[in-house]
């Protein structure tokens, strides 16, 4: 269906056997017709392929277009930003093994709050609310951080307000936007920073969806390295907000973290 926009959805696996189906079969169920997903091996060596051979097989003739790229990377984000380049839709977001698009109805209801029968690529993000999974896909909890009604590059002064998973980009935004490997575990906050600098430059909008988008596997690679990630985003903070701002947040997210325990 030409008249509707293409939503790229980039998934990157790793030996990611073991929670890599439910994000297949959650691409593979949507209703929406005009998706793309890509997926990104960094060579795996389990059967993370053969799950997504299979996933390509069921797929048939026309359900969904689907780009399969198997190359070693260096790390999570260089191969993030393979996918992006693989990307030809017209938003994309990434999805990764493990995660879930919160219903089957997800990218229909995006289409439907962002009017594109009416606006084809109208707004420069999209992006909603996001609920926890453990290992199996059971929900765990709302996200304690929620996205805020109205969005801007200073929102996340106050942390990743938006998760990662839950927010949809303009395609061309991100393709002059890519990820900056010097960041080994916060280069996703880094990344939406300065997507919404460089939407807020062309005056472009942010739409909330008011939903929730993704069912978000809680133990991804910055909640195991929660430490070194905290000194990273310091640095990644005073880099856009600077020092004092950092310094605030920083202690806020460490006093945070030391009462959870």
């Amino acid at each position: 269906m030409k008249d509707k926009p293409l939503i790229t959805i980039i998934t990157v696996t790793y030996n990611a056997e073991p929670t890599i189906e439910r994000t297949l079969q959650s691409v593979e169920q949507q209703t929406y017709p005009c998706i793309e997903h890509v997926l990104i091996d960094g060579c795996s060596s389990d059967h993370t392929l053969s799950h997504i051979q299979r996933y390509v097989e069921r797929n048939g003739q026309n359900k969904h277009i689907i780009r399969v790229v198997r190359e070693p990377d260096k790390g999570l984000y260089d191969a993030m930003n393979k996918g992006i380049q693989q990307a030809t839709g017209d938003y994309l977001v990434f999805l990764n093994a493990g995660d879930r698009l919160h219903e089957d109805t997800t990218i229909q209801q995006i289409a439907d709050k962002a009017g594109w029968q009416r606006d084809r690529v109208n707004y420069a993000v999209l992006y909603g609310e996001t609920d926890l999974v453990d290992n199996e896909g059971h929900f765990l909890r709302h996200r304690r951080l929620q996205a805020p009604v109205r969005l801007t590059s200073k929102s996340f002064r106050s942390g990743m307000l938006v998760c990662h998973q839950s927010f949809y980009v303009r395609t061309d935004l991100a393709r002059a936007t890519p990820y900056n490997l010097d960041y080994r575990y916060s280069a996703d906050y880094d990344w939406c920073i300065r997507i919404m600098l460089r939407a807020e430059k062309r005056r472009l909008r942010f739409l909330n969806t008011g939903l929730v988008l993704t069912d978000y596997l809680s133990e991804g690679l910055t909640t195991k390295n929660h430490r070194r990630s905290l000194l990273e985003r310091l640095r990644l903070m005073a880099h856009h907000y600077g020092w004092p701002t950092a310094i605030v947040e920083h202690l806020w997210f460490v006093l945070r973290a030391v009462v959870k325990r």
